[in-house]
């Protein structure tokens, strides 16, 4: 097939049964926020870049996706608009423009797609959907733990099993970079190539601190190999017993252990020294969720309550966490792919019934049976069948001139075989109470 016919690299067009699986996850996550008290938000697709730049990191900016000026500013190259990256920094834009009409704390829910300038890969794609929950207004830790809690409820809830939660804090990675010689302003730097650890290995981590973070080699190698350590906790742990700012990390970390387990279990979340985080907005719990099989993260989020103050709102606290739809469906079984089956296909025989035809198949639709007509313009019953077959169809109509002369309509169960006369006031009663369809 020619490449003009393929979709951008990075994207996809989504047929009948993998749109449905899709729609059918969305439902299943957003029954799981609402049941935790989160409200919906929709913002648009598209940002001021001004909103959306120095949010992310030096790495976070490089993936944006910028729209050029339009009109008379179009020969300028310059760009204005972004594709958003997340549905985080569009919450920050909401609250320093809504604040004062939104409830405190704010809980709300996002689910859409976000873009980003990335290299495709298992997956990996430019253009990929996110589900969301933040508590806005809250410093407490069960603010945390209420997103952790919502966000493993929904993987169970979609059918993701085998996964863990993997959780630090900034505030203990800060404390560590202090106790390890790391200067301040090299820093967001360094946590940004340590956040490469669970791509790379920790010599390769430590060349990449070396050469691009001017970090003594020395450091470099402490730092990498203590954090990927079989005892990295213990060895964290006692890095930190006399740094203010990793002590107050690890206790938020134990706090956040200690209110979600019961719900997660302990076997599910466990404290990770070497988890990083590369986005520059996040000042407190961090967390990732992995599973086998799939590369990378399926879920994440953490504390970030600098954000919103950064756009020009308030100075309020904030949590949050996202789940990456198409990691988490690459982990499903390909059955949940599966199409829904058509309750009723209604062959049309001659054209002089096809109005009742019609109007058998309004009366089963408006009853709410998935209910479609055959289209094409043989009138041969045999191959009218095949295509009720084909569509995966639980019954079908027939309707001829014997049967309009008799007052009934013939339904067929595809299943079995077995037909039946119905009269044409009863059909609907007959396909709804005597014989249901199956679901």
């Amino acid at each position: 097939m020619s490449q003009q016919f393929e979709p951008p690299s990075g994207t996809r067009d989504f047929l009948a049964g993998a749109l449905r699986t899709r729609e059918r996850m969305f439902a299943q996550i957003r029954t799981v926020f609402e049941r935790y008290g989160f409200e919906p938000l929709q913002t648009p697709a598209f940002e001021r870049l001004e909103t959306l730049t120095g949010k992310y990191g030096d790495e976070g900016d490089k993936l944006i996706f910028k729209i050029l000026r339009r009109g008379e500013h179009e020969a300028t190259g310059e760009a204005d608009m972004a594709l958003r990256y997340d549905m985080t920094v569009p919450l920050a834009r909401v609250v320093a423009n809504y604040g004062s009409q939104l409830p405190t704390p704010y809980k709300r829910y996002a689910m859409g797609p976000v873009w980003r300038a990335d290299r495709p890969g298992k997956g990996r794609f430019r253009e990929f959907a996110q589900c969301d929950v933040d508590v806005v207004g809250s410093a407490s830790p069960l603010a945390e733990a209420e997103v952790v809690c919502a966000l493993t409820d929904a993987l169970d809830a979609v059918g993701v099993r085998g996964y863990r939660v993997l959780v630090n804090s900034r505030q203990a990675l800060a404390g560590l970079l202090e106790v390890y010689g790391v200067p301040g302003e090299l820093g967001g730097g360094v946590l940004i190539t340590l956040d490469k650890l669970d791509k790379l290995s920790p010599e390769k981590v430590a060349a990449e601190l070396v050469a691009a973070r001017s970090l003594p080699q020395e450091i470099a190698g402490s730092l990498t190999g203590d954090l990927t350590a079989p005892d990295a906790v213990e060895r964290m742990r006692t890095a930190l017993k006399d740094s203010e700012a990793g002590s107050a990390g690890l206790a938020e970390i134990d706090r956040l252990l200690e209110l979600t387990v019961p719900k997660v279990g302990a076997e599910r979340i466990v404290f990770t020294p070497s988890l990083v985080r590369g986005l520059d907005y996040y000042t407190g719990v961090i967390f990732e969720v992995v599973a086998e099989g799939m590369p990378g993260s399926i879920a994440s989020g953490g504390r970030y309550d600098g954000l919103i103050s950064a756009l020009g709102g308030p100075d309020v606290p904030a949590c949050g966490g996202s789940l990456g739809v198409e990691r988490i469906i690459g982990l499903l079984d390909d059955s949940v792919g599966e199409g829904e089956r058509l309750d009723m296909a209604v062959t049309v025989i001659d054209e002089g019934g096809a109005a009742e035809v019609m109007g058998f198949a309004a009366r089963l639709r408006d009853a709410g049976l998935r209910t479609e007509v055959y289209l094409a313009a043989s009138r041969k019953l045999a191959k009218q069948l095949k295509w009720a077959g084909d569509r995966q169809a639980r019954f079908a109509l027939i309707y001829g001139a014997a049967d309009r002369e008799a007052g009934v309509v013939t339904v067929r169960d595809m299943d079995s075989g077995e037909q039946a006369q119905v009269p044409t006031a009863d059909l609907v009663a007959h396909l709804t109470q005597g014989s249901a369809p199956a679901r």
